[in-house]
């Protein structure tokens, strides 16, 4: 192996963490959710809550407002063995089953959402600040591209396109 690299990652080592506990992010902390500002600049906002695959903020929110504008995102993950950055593309969930489906997964993780009265947002006793006020929406991210660097040694790195 040439100087200063580092060896593949092999997916198996990510891949099973989010099969076992999807609703969990593997067991790590999210890190901020990344969109584009009006000018094109990347914007950090932190995440509320994610859910693998899915995310909810204020329909107000800037990030709303920029998703709206451009639905390009990313979310990066913290597990305790690797890093994990998903980017793809952000939508509106408008299906009430889907939307009751992820509240009953964020309250089986702790967080006590449940379907506001319109059938298509969440609402909570509380949330993150940045997600504004209820009710919160929900978005689906469709995941085109997707980077695990490992944080621990031998260290290395892989990445899947979709």
């Amino acid at each position: 192996m040439a100087a200063g690299r580092r060896p593949r990652l092999p997916g198996e080592a990510v891949e099973p963490r989010f099969r076992r506990r999807p609703i969990a992010v593997a067991g790590g902390p999210a890190r901020p959710a990344l969109n584009r500002r009006q000018r094109g600049q990347t914007a950090i906002q932190p995440p509320e809550a994610p859910v693998w695959g899915w995310f909810t903020t204020g329909r107000r929110t800037r990030k709303a407002r920029n998703l709206a504008r451009d639905p390009h995102c990313a979310i990066s993950i913290a597990a305790h063995d690797f890093d994990l950055t998903v980017n793809g593309t952000a939508a509106q969930v408008t299906d009430p089953a889907a939307v009751a489906d992820v509240a009953a997964r964020y309250a089986a993780d702790g967080w006590p959402a449940t379907v506001d009265d319109t059938g298509l947002a969440l609402t909570a006793e509380y949330s993150a600040p940045s997600a504004g006020p209820p009710p919160w929406h929900v978005y689906r991210i469709t995941v085109e591209t997707a980077m695990a660097l490992a944080t621990v040694e031998p260290g290395g790195a892989t990445r899947w396109r979709f």
